[in-house]
Protein backbone atom coordinates (compact mmCIF):
# COMPACT_ATOMS: atom_id res chain seq x y z
CA UNK A 1 0.00 0.00 0.00
CA UNK A 2 2.65 2.34 0.60
CA UNK A 3 3.92 4.39 -2.31
CA UNK A 4 7.40 4.54 -0.87
CA UNK A 5 7.07 8.21 -0.31
CA UNK A 6 5.28 8.50 2.98
CA UNK A 7 5.58 8.00 6.26
CA UNK A 8 2.39 7.30 7.05
CA UNK A 9 -0.76 5.89 4.96
CA UNK A 10 -4.54 4.70 6.08
CA UNK A 11 -6.96 3.06 4.39
CA UNK A 12 -10.39 3.47 5.41
CA UNK A 13 -9.21 3.94 8.96
CA UNK A 14 -11.70 4.20 11.59
CA UNK A 15 -11.01 5.40 15.07
CA UNK A 16 -12.52 5.04 18.32
CA UNK A 17 -13.38 3.08 21.38
CA UNK A 18 -15.30 -0.22 22.46
CA UNK A 19 -18.02 -0.74 24.51
CA UNK A 20 -18.65 -4.19 26.67
CA UNK A 21 -21.86 -3.72 26.71
CA UNK A 22 -22.75 -2.62 22.97
CA UNK A 23 -21.61 -1.82 19.43
CA UNK A 24 -17.84 -0.13 19.34
CA UNK A 25 -18.44 3.50 18.98
CA UNK A 26 -16.97 5.29 15.89
CA UNK A 27 -15.65 8.53 16.75
CA UNK A 28 -13.33 9.35 13.32
CA UNK A 29 -13.62 7.60 10.00
CA UNK A 30 -13.22 6.41 7.54
CA UNK A 31 -10.21 7.81 6.87
CA UNK A 32 -7.46 7.81 4.42
CA UNK A 33 -4.56 10.23 5.14
CA UNK A 34 -0.73 10.35 5.00
CA UNK A 35 2.15 11.87 6.58
CA UNK A 36 5.10 12.84 4.43
CA UNK A 37 8.31 13.58 5.24
CA UNK A 38 9.25 17.18 6.00
CA UNK A 39 6.11 18.10 6.86
CA UNK A 40 4.39 19.73 10.28
CA UNK A 41 0.67 18.49 10.27
CA UNK A 42 -1.49 20.28 12.87
CA UNK A 43 -4.87 18.16 14.01
CA UNK A 44 -7.45 20.77 15.06
CA UNK A 45 -11.16 20.16 15.81
CA UNK A 46 -13.47 21.34 18.56
CA UNK A 47 -13.34 19.88 22.02
CA UNK A 48 -15.12 16.38 22.04
CA UNK A 49 -14.41 15.63 17.82
CA UNK A 50 -11.74 12.62 19.06
CA UNK A 51 -8.15 14.18 18.54
CA UNK A 52 -6.26 12.32 20.63
CA UNK A 53 -8.45 9.07 20.34
CA UNK A 54 -7.28 9.67 15.99
CA UNK A 55 -3.52 10.51 17.10
CA UNK A 56 -3.46 7.41 19.69
CA UNK A 57 -4.74 5.02 16.91
CA UNK A 58 -2.05 5.86 14.74
CA UNK A 59 0.19 6.14 17.16
CA UNK A 60 -0.41 2.63 17.86
CA UNK A 61 -1.41 3.43 21.25
CA UNK A 62 -4.61 1.69 20.63
CA UNK A 63 -6.15 -0.43 18.32
CA UNK A 64 -8.13 0.53 15.43
CA UNK A 65 -12.09 0.29 14.71
CA UNK A 66 -11.32 -0.55 11.13
CA UNK A 67 -9.16 0.09 7.82
CA UNK A 68 -6.20 -0.17 7.60
CA UNK A 69 -2.55 1.84 8.84
CA UNK A 70 1.15 1.51 6.76
CA UNK A 71 3.85 3.03 8.53
CA UNK A 72 7.11 2.94 6.69
CA UNK A 73 6.00 -0.12 4.61
CA UNK A 74 4.35 -2.70 7.24
CA UNK A 75 0.86 -2.89 7.78
CA UNK A 76 -1.28 -3.79 11.04
CA UNK A 77 1.62 -6.10 12.78
CA UNK A 78 3.86 -2.89 13.96
CA UNK A 79 0.86 -2.16 16.38
CA UNK A 80 1.73 -5.92 18.25
CA UNK A 81 5.34 -5.00 18.35
CA UNK A 82 6.19 -1.82 20.34
CA UNK A 83 9.67 -2.37 20.84
CA UNK A 84 10.12 -1.78 16.98
CA UNK A 85 6.90 0.84 16.47
CA UNK A 86 9.32 2.43 18.94
CA UNK A 87 11.98 3.32 16.48
CA UNK A 88 9.26 4.63 14.62
CA UNK A 89 7.07 6.69 16.14
CA UNK A 90 8.24 9.32 19.18
CA UNK A 91 5.03 10.31 20.89
CA UNK A 92 4.97 13.47 23.46
CA UNK A 93 1.22 13.09 25.38
CA UNK A 94 -0.25 15.02 27.82
CA UNK A 95 -0.32 12.85 30.75
CA UNK A 96 1.58 14.46 33.69
CA UNK A 97 5.79 12.52 34.68
CA UNK A 98 5.36 9.98 37.61
CA UNK A 99 8.88 9.81 38.69
CA UNK A 100 9.54 13.08 40.31
CA UNK A 101 13.26 12.38 41.46
CA UNK A 102 14.68 11.46 37.87
CA UNK A 103 17.03 14.03 37.05
CA UNK A 104 16.36 16.05 33.37
CA UNK A 105 18.80 14.07 32.09
CA UNK A 106 18.28 11.37 32.75
CA UNK A 107 14.59 11.53 31.61
CA UNK A 108 15.59 12.46 28.12
CA UNK A 109 18.02 9.69 27.80
CA UNK A 110 15.24 7.27 28.48
CA UNK A 111 14.19 7.95 24.52
CA UNK A 112 17.39 6.28 23.38
CA UNK A 113 15.63 3.38 25.14
CA UNK A 114 14.67 1.74 22.00
CA UNK A 115 18.46 1.60 20.71
CA UNK A 116 20.21 0.69 24.75
CA UNK A 117 17.27 -1.28 25.90
CA UNK A 118 16.31 -0.79 29.61
CA UNK A 119 19.81 -0.99 31.07
CA UNK A 120 20.19 2.08 29.48
CA UNK A 121 23.96 1.32 28.67
CA UNK A 122 24.65 4.81 26.58
CA UNK A 123 27.43 5.16 24.02
CA UNK A 124 29.39 8.09 22.62
CA UNK A 125 26.34 8.41 19.93
CA UNK A 126 23.46 8.12 22.10
CA UNK A 127 25.21 10.73 24.49
CA UNK A 128 25.71 12.96 21.37
CA UNK A 129 21.93 12.81 20.38
CA UNK A 130 20.95 13.61 24.04
CA UNK A 131 22.96 16.60 23.92
CA UNK A 132 21.51 17.67 20.68
CA UNK A 133 18.21 17.03 21.87
CA UNK A 134 18.54 19.14 25.10
CA UNK A 135 19.89 22.08 23.13
CA UNK A 136 17.19 22.23 20.58
CA UNK A 137 14.23 22.51 23.05
CA UNK A 138 16.52 24.64 25.35
CA UNK A 139 17.27 22.79 28.70
CA UNK A 140 20.83 22.01 28.57
CA UNK A 141 21.39 24.43 31.52
CA UNK A 142 18.92 22.61 33.75
CA UNK A 143 20.40 18.96 32.76
CA UNK A 144 20.90 18.07 36.59
CA UNK A 145 17.79 19.35 38.00
CA UNK A 146 14.73 17.26 39.26
CA UNK A 147 12.10 16.68 37.32
CA UNK A 148 9.66 17.22 40.59
CA UNK A 149 11.18 20.89 40.83
CA UNK A 150 10.50 21.78 37.18
CA UNK A 151 7.36 24.26 36.21
CA UNK A 152 4.71 22.79 33.82
CA UNK A 153 6.05 24.59 31.10
CA UNK A 154 9.90 23.27 31.42
CA UNK A 155 8.70 19.90 31.86
CA UNK A 156 6.91 20.12 28.57
CA UNK A 157 10.33 20.94 26.82
CA UNK A 158 11.37 17.64 28.50
CA UNK A 159 9.12 15.33 27.42
CA UNK A 160 9.80 17.19 23.98
CA UNK A 161 13.40 16.50 24.28
CA UNK A 162 13.13 12.88 25.03
CA UNK A 163 10.72 12.47 21.83
CA UNK A 164 13.76 14.27 19.79
CA UNK A 165 16.39 12.07 21.50
CA UNK A 166 14.36 9.08 20.38
CA UNK A 167 15.08 9.91 17.07
CA UNK A 168 12.12 8.50 15.24
CA UNK A 169 11.32 9.21 11.17
CA UNK A 170 7.39 9.92 13.01
CA UNK A 171 6.62 12.32 15.84
CA UNK A 172 3.36 12.71 17.48
CA UNK A 173 2.47 15.45 20.05
CA UNK A 174 -0.74 15.84 21.93
CA UNK A 175 -1.13 19.33 23.17
CA UNK A 176 2.55 20.39 23.33
CA UNK A 177 1.63 23.72 24.43
CA UNK A 178 -1.15 23.16 26.77
CA UNK A 179 1.02 24.40 29.57
CA UNK A 180 2.99 27.42 28.34
CA UNK A 181 3.48 31.09 28.09
CA UNK A 182 3.07 32.94 24.67
CA UNK A 183 6.38 33.02 24.27
CA UNK A 184 6.93 29.36 24.57
CA UNK A 185 4.16 28.40 22.65
CA UNK A 186 5.65 30.16 19.44
CA UNK A 187 8.92 28.66 20.21
CA UNK A 188 8.11 25.40 20.51
CA UNK A 189 5.85 26.13 17.08
CA UNK A 190 8.91 27.33 15.37
CA UNK A 191 11.18 24.45 16.28
CA UNK A 192 8.58 21.68 15.53
CA UNK A 193 8.48 23.33 12.05
CA UNK A 194 12.34 23.62 11.97
CA UNK A 195 12.60 20.52 12.97
CA UNK A 196 10.46 19.07 10.09
CA UNK A 197 12.24 21.00 7.79
CA UNK A 198 15.68 20.28 8.72
CA UNK A 199 15.61 16.49 9.93
CA UNK A 200 12.73 15.64 7.10
CA UNK A 201 10.95 14.26 10.01
CA UNK A 202 6.93 13.70 9.41
CA UNK A 203 5.43 15.90 12.58
CA UNK A 204 1.67 15.50 13.51
CA UNK A 205 0.12 17.54 16.77
CA UNK A 206 -2.85 18.02 17.73
CA UNK A 207 -4.01 21.52 19.38
CA UNK A 208 -6.01 23.84 19.84
CA UNK A 209 -3.83 26.90 19.26
CA UNK A 210 -5.63 27.79 15.64
CA UNK A 211 -3.97 30.62 15.36
CA UNK A 212 -0.20 29.13 15.58
CA UNK A 213 -1.77 26.00 13.63
CA UNK A 214 -2.32 28.46 10.77
CA UNK A 215 1.22 30.11 10.79
CA UNK A 216 3.11 27.61 11.21
CA UNK A 217 1.43 24.39 9.59
CA UNK A 218 2.33 23.04 6.37
CA UNK A 219 -1.50 21.06 6.47
CA UNK A 220 -3.93 21.24 8.23
CA UNK A 221 -6.29 18.47 9.42
CA UNK A 222 -9.25 19.72 10.54
CA UNK A 223 -11.79 17.04 12.34
CA UNK A 224 -15.47 17.52 12.73
CA UNK A 225 -17.55 15.49 15.26
CA UNK A 226 -18.94 12.93 13.44
CA UNK A 227 -16.02 12.06 12.37
CA UNK A 228 -15.58 14.00 9.05
CA UNK A 229 -12.20 15.33 8.20
CA UNK A 230 -11.09 17.96 5.85
CA UNK A 231 -7.41 18.51 5.34
CA UNK A 232 -5.02 20.92 3.34
CA UNK A 233 -2.73 23.79 3.11
CA UNK A 234 -3.92 26.08 5.74
CA UNK A 235 -4.57 29.15 3.68
CA UNK A 236 -6.47 27.14 0.82
CA UNK A 237 -8.77 25.78 4.15
CA UNK A 238 -9.25 29.64 4.88
CA UNK A 239 -10.14 30.90 1.40
CA UNK A 240 -12.71 27.90 0.61
CA UNK A 241 -14.37 28.94 4.20
CA UNK A 242 -13.59 25.35 5.32
CA UNK A 243 -11.56 26.36 8.64
CA UNK A 244 -14.54 28.99 9.26
CA UNK A 245 -17.21 26.57 9.10
CA UNK A 246 -15.35 24.40 11.31
CA UNK A 247 -14.91 26.13 14.28
CA UNK A 248 -18.07 28.30 13.21
CA UNK A 249 -19.85 28.92 16.92
CA UNK A 250 -22.12 31.81 18.37
CA UNK A 251 -20.44 34.75 19.73
CA UNK A 252 -17.47 34.20 17.89
CA UNK A 253 -16.09 35.19 14.09
CA UNK A 254 -13.40 34.05 12.17
CA UNK A 255 -11.43 37.13 9.82
CA UNK A 256 -10.44 35.97 6.71
CA UNK A 257 -8.52 38.93 6.40
CA UNK A 258 -6.24 38.92 9.52
CA UNK A 259 -6.32 35.40 9.97
CA UNK A 260 -7.47 35.70 13.62
CA UNK A 261 -10.67 35.15 15.41
CA UNK A 262 -12.80 37.76 17.24
CA UNK A 263 -15.60 38.17 20.09
CA UNK A 264 -19.44 39.38 19.51
CA UNK A 265 -22.05 39.07 21.26
CA UNK A 266 -24.54 38.56 18.44
CA UNK A 267 -27.43 40.95 16.34
CA UNK A 268 -24.18 42.91 15.51
CA UNK A 269 -24.53 46.73 14.18
CA UNK A 270 -22.83 47.10 10.98
CA UNK A 271 -20.02 50.18 10.53
CA UNK A 272 -18.56 51.48 7.58
CA UNK A 273 -14.97 51.47 8.13
CA UNK A 274 -11.61 53.12 5.89
CA UNK A 275 -8.10 53.32 6.54
CA UNK A 276 -4.42 51.51 6.18
CA UNK A 277 -1.46 51.08 8.46
CA UNK A 278 -1.26 49.76 12.01
CA UNK A 279 -3.60 52.53 13.74
CA UNK A 280 -6.36 51.17 11.26
CA UNK A 281 -6.03 47.58 11.99
CA UNK A 282 -6.03 48.13 16.06
CA UNK A 283 -9.01 50.68 15.71
CA UNK A 284 -11.14 47.56 13.34
CA UNK A 285 -10.40 45.19 16.35
CA UNK A 286 -11.77 47.79 18.99
CA UNK A 287 -14.79 48.03 17.02
CA UNK A 288 -15.18 44.24 16.31
CA UNK A 289 -14.66 43.91 20.43
CA UNK A 290 -17.66 46.80 21.05
CA UNK A 291 -20.19 44.57 18.73
CA UNK A 292 -19.94 45.98 15.16
CA UNK A 293 -19.43 44.56 12.04
CA UNK A 294 -16.72 46.17 10.36
CA UNK A 295 -17.68 46.72 6.79
CA UNK A 296 -16.45 48.47 3.30
CA UNK A 297 -19.14 50.80 3.26
CA UNK A 298 -18.91 54.54 3.05
CA UNK A 299 -19.31 56.28 6.05
CA UNK A 300 -18.53 55.34 9.76
CA UNK A 301 -15.11 55.42 10.92
CA UNK A 302 -12.02 56.68 9.05
CA UNK A 303 -8.78 56.67 10.47
CA UNK A 304 -6.60 59.54 8.69
CA UNK A 305 -2.32 58.66 10.19
CA UNK A 306 -0.35 61.38 9.27
CA UNK A 307 2.46 63.29 11.72
CA UNK A 308 -0.82 62.26 14.25
CA UNK A 309 -3.44 60.30 13.59
CA UNK A 310 -7.23 61.31 13.85
CA UNK A 311 -10.24 59.15 14.03
CA UNK A 312 -13.04 60.43 12.02
CA UNK A 313 -17.06 59.54 12.89
CA UNK A 314 -19.25 59.97 10.15
CA UNK A 315 -22.79 60.00 12.21
CA UNK A 316 -26.71 61.14 11.47
CA UNK A 317 -25.32 63.96 14.09
CA UNK A 318 -22.24 65.29 11.54
CA UNK A 319 -18.51 64.50 11.58
CA UNK A 320 -16.84 64.30 14.66
CA UNK A 321 -12.71 64.30 15.09
CA UNK A 322 -11.03 62.32 17.59
CA UNK A 323 -7.53 62.05 18.33
CA UNK A 324 -7.54 59.23 20.80
CA UNK A 325 -9.32 55.94 20.21
CA UNK A 326 -10.38 55.37 23.34
CA UNK A 327 -12.66 58.59 22.80
CA UNK A 328 -14.09 57.34 19.69
CA UNK A 329 -15.32 54.33 21.57
CA UNK A 330 -16.94 56.37 24.38
CA UNK A 331 -18.74 58.40 21.79
CA UNK A 332 -19.38 55.55 19.82
CA UNK A 333 -20.81 53.47 22.94
CA UNK A 334 -23.47 56.74 23.50
CA UNK A 335 -24.12 57.83 20.33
Amino acid sequence: MSSGLNLLETQGLQAGYGSRRGPHVIIAGPLSIDIRPGELICLLGPNGSGKSTLLRTLAGLQPSLGGAIDIMGETGGMHRRPAQLAKKISLVLTDPIRNSNLTVYSLVALGRYPYTGWLGTLNEDDRRIIAWAMEMTGIASYSNRKIGTLSDGESQKVMLARALAQDTPLMMLDEPTAHLDLPSRIQIMQLLHKLARTTQKGILLSTHELDLALQAADELWLLQKGGRLDRGIPEELVINGTFETVFDKEGILFDKHTGTFHMHSGGLKKIGFSGNGVAAFWTKRALQREGFEVTDEAGGVCVEEGDKTVWVWESFSGEQRFTELSELLKALRNG
